[in-house]
């Protein structure tokens, strides 16, 4: 059964079709890549998926419930979290403090930096630092942090309110080869263990055959093809967008 299911989903910019009537779903449990060329409608399809933009036409549930027009904060706290291109952290708290500010979110409590996070729920920040191998670094400023180990806070920010949908935008861009696939492995591990569904977007084609349990490829707004990463891999129109005609879809460092 579907938990997230995108219905002829559409986005205009002036004349420009950003989104072009796509469709898809994902199942909990699954990583699903949304890949494509720059320009494809990947961004686009999803900050309209966590309520960034207002769709023009189609539909988007969740669980069968509808988010289109819905806040990102309302979708947030259905259990619909993101990540970022940019990993987004306050650099200026530590790493414990940067996951208890996500707990006060979640928990609708007021937040002051002049009394600081730091005795928030720390057990709950500390066991979620520990599942992304971040706990000996807990008392550390994310300033310092080297960038593979601040996309891992980030994570176990998205993970604070424990949620069904994770959204992963580029989410190992800036990364080493090691780092990227680190980083995936532990979301793919992330997955098993709490039957969450991740849509990400990714460029590294090494990391999406390599992580991926299917693919949505997109292409000047339009969806052209969908399947497991092998039908993809064969998949003439791909070869086409991604390479040219004749040229075979081979992974990339």
């Amino acid at each position: 059964m579907s938990l997230l299911k995108v219905t002829n989903l559409g986005k205009s910019f002036g004349g420009v079709k950003a989104v072009d009537g796509i469709s898809f779903e994902l199942a909990a449990g699954e990583l699903l890549a949304l890949i494509g060329p720059n320009g494809a409608g990947k961004t686009t399809t999803f900050n309209m998926v966590n309520g960034q933009l207002r769709a023009g036409v189609g539909s988007i549930t969740l669980d069968g419930h509808e988010l289109l027009g819905m806040t990102p904060r309302d979708i947030w706290r259905m259990g619909v979290s993101r990540t970022f291109q940019i990993a987004e952290t306050f650099l200026s708290l530590t790493v414990v403090e940067n996951v208890q500010m996500a707990l006060l979110s979640r928990d609708k409590k007021l937040f002051s930096f002049f009394s600081r996070a730091a005795n928030y729920k720390r057990d709950e920040a500390l066991a979620l630092l520990d599942q992304v191998s971040m706990k000996p670094q807990a008392a550390r400023a994310c300033s310092v942090l080297a960038y593979g180990d601040v996309k891992r806070v980030e994570l176990a920010i998205a993970m604070a309110n424990a949620p069904r949908l994770l959204l992963m935008d580029e989410p190992t861009a800036g990364m080493a080869p090691k780092e990227r696939n680190d980083l995936m492995a532990l979301t793919k591990q992330l997955v098993t263990e709490r039957n969450m569904a991740v849509l990400f977007t990714e460029h590294s084609m090494d990391v999406v055959f390599a992580y991926a349990d299917r693919m949505v490829v997109l292409a000047r707004g339009r969806l052209i093809a969908g399947g497991k990463p092998q039908e993809i891999r064969d998949h003439p129109k791909v070869q086409e967008v991604y390479f040219g005609t004749g040229k075979t879809f081979e992974k990339t460092a």
